[in-house]
């Protein structure tokens, strides 16, 4: 399962045997993968100034789970080709993010822990407002051209009465630059070819005998080439009109038929160059933002667990994955089993309104004894 429970427990000889108890537990029932999550030490001097942190992080971690969750969709639209290949190359630090979250170790070098708990979140703030602002400006300009080109392309699909034919027909298919000629083009339905054949020429006066060619058909009808007076072109078009001929409105602009080629040319072109780049830069700062968000998740962990459990800071964090869907209630009964007796401090505290408790909500079944945070996986999916 691509699901995680970050939980913890007081530190002390009780608690501790209490998480050995649950470990031997969830190991036999073969309800989950459990490992402990080292978070470091960080400066702690009161309780109000983590309450003020408490909700800074809760909104982070929004932010932090809706970003990553945006820059996979960005992978996956890019990769549009080889979607088959996107979950591979969703990774942190290199390796599977499941590997990641069983193995984390907190990153001394990006986020000094003797700093103000402050300073790491803000932070690991401005650290993902930047990943976000560069992904809307990347991902702006490659959905411009990607959606240009898309636009380009559906000209050159569909049926005869609504695709381009600028790159069916060709110049030797016109009589060009005539004052008196000009060439039509006309969509014959299949079972009309005959009929076409053999009226055409007669639909009006100054047609041009044996001048109606098959330039292309699809499943539906072909396209006819017709040569006649200009003069005659608005009764020849109604003519054909009662027989079930339709003559597409087309101009044979050399030029614009060129520019047109050259277009597309050029934004295969640039689409083909900026794929690579930006697939490289969305991998190594998807890879960050979920960094980044994994230590969020562990500084929640702490903040709670000073609130909850108070200071001097002491507490141990264990990381659960569940082995099955079906097997989660049976383990959420054998935490609360476990740690039960963590409701009597809890409620005892919950007497003073100036300490905040944790994830107590009284007579409501979302209540934990213990800190608990959910890490979901199955959101990158």
């Amino acid at each position: 399962m691509s699901e995680f429970w970050l939980i913890s427990a007081p530190g002390d000889k009780e608690n501790l045997q209490a998480l050995e108890r649950m470990n031997i537990v969830t190991s036999k029932s073969n309800l989950s993968y459990n490992t402990k999550f080292a978070i470091p030490d960080f400066k702690v001097k009161s309780l109000g100034r983590r309450k003020e942190v408490k909700g800074g992080l809760g909104k982070l971690n929004t932010y932090a789970s809706s970003l990553i969750k945006r820059m996979a969709q960005s992978v996956a639209e890019v990769m549009e080709d080889s979607k088959g290949k996107v979950q591979e190359n969703l990774l942190a630090n290199g390796v599977d993010l499941t590997s990641f979250v069983t193995h984390f170790e907190w990153d001394m070098a990006k986020y000094p822990a003797k700093q103000p708990l402050v300073g790491v979140v803000d932070t690991l703030a401005k650290q993902l407002a930047q990943i976000e602002t560069d992904l809307k400006t990347r991902t702006a300009a490659y959905n411009t051209l990607k959606t240009n080109l898309e636009n380009l392309q559906k000209k050159s699909k569909g049926n005869l009465f609504t695709r381009t034919l600028s790159d069916i027909v060709s110049k030797e298919d016109f009589v060009l630059d005539s004052e008196y000629l000009v060439t039509l083009l006309v969509i014959v339905p299949k079972p009309n070819y005959t009929q076409w054949q053999k009226t055409y020429e007669s639909l009006s006066d100054m047609v041009v005998p044996r001048s109606t060619k098959l330039i292309t058909e699809d499943s539906e009808g072909g396209l006819f080439t017709v040569t006649l007076f200009r003069k005659v072109i608005d009764d020849f078009k109604t003519k054909a009109k009662e027989n079930k001929f339709t003559v597409r409105e087309f101009y044979y602009d050399e030029k614009e038929i060129k520019r047109e080629r050259e277009e597309l040319t050029r934004l295969l072109s640039d689409k083909k160059q900026q794929y690579g780049p930006l697939l490289r830069w969305l991998k190594v700062n998807f890879s960050e933002a979920f960094i980044a968000w994994i230590h969020i998740k562990a500084l929640r962990v702490f903040v709670e667990s000073v609130l909850r459990y108070g200071l001097p800071v002491n507490f141990q964090a264990v990381l659960l994955q569940p082995h099955k869907k079906s097997s989660t209630k049976r383990l959420r009964e054998v935490l609360n089993s476990v740690f039960r007796h963590l409701d009597e401090v809890a409620a005892a505290s919950i007497l003073d309104a100036s300490v905040e408790i944790p994830g107590l909500q009284l007579n409501n079944q979302d209540y934990f004894p213990y800190v608990y945070f959910h890490i979901d996986l199955s959101l990158l999916d």
